[in-house]
């Protein structure tokens, strides 16, 4: 008897135990509304921080492209001891009248010094226009810029280029400028100093 309630007892202790209930998880209302603040916040600073990165960006890689084929112009015009020319285009074959380098320019050896693409003279590079609805014009209605054999640009005389965005605020303002013996330089309109060359960009 003693032996039959001692086996029962030991199955019952070794019987394993029923899991207990699960509780239910979840957030509270106050906590759902911490949560939505705070994305709220970092939305809000992260918004304009993404603008002006990307703002940046865009205006540097438009300013930079016409600086690039510029310093390739005046690098090939030395090379080759023959007059090389930048210029404003429309349809990336030739030149156009107009100081709106948003269009796109192209970039040439000018043997007969005309300032035109003729038959026979080599297009080096085509920049398409910008999809952009910033503005790039330069100053003075120049639309072509000329490099002679020894890298000068005469009658350049301190050009400006000037890129805006569609808000013309000036802290978005790029400027790009090249004098009469070539020299090229980009800065932003804010660092720019009235007393002499390059001066501020308007």
């Amino acid at each position: 008897m003693n032996q039959t309630l001692s086996n029962h007892l030991s199955v019952q202790r070794a019987s394993p135990r029923r899991p207990a209930s699960k509780r239910m998880s979840g957030v509270t209302l106050v906590e759902l509304m911490m949560t939505v603040a705070l994305v709220s916040v970092l939305a809000a600073i992260a918004v304009p921080s993404f603008k002006y990165v990307t703002n940046a960006n865009r205006l540097a890689a438009e300013v930079n492209g016409l600086l690039g084929d510029m310093q390739f112009a005046r690098a090939e015009a030395i090379k080759d001891g023959q007059t090389v020319v930048i210029c404003s285009s429309t349809d990336r074959a030739t030149c156009a009248v107009s100081n709106n380098w948003k269009t796109g320019w192209i970039v040439f050896s000018d043997v007969n010094g005309n300032k035109a693409v003729d038959a026979g003279e080599t297009i080096w590079r085509v920049q398409n226009g910008f999809n952009s609805s910033d503005s790039f014009s330069a100053d003075n209605n120049i639309s072509a810029v000329t490099f002679n054999r020894e890298g000068f640009a005469p009658g350049a005389n301190a050009v400006t280029f000037t890129l805006k965005d569609s808000t013309a605020d000036q802290k978005w303002t790029r400027c790009l400028k090249i004098n009469t013996v070539g020299m090229l330089m980009t800065t932003r309109y804010s660092t720019l100093t009235t007393p002499s060359w390059p001066g501020p960009c308007t």
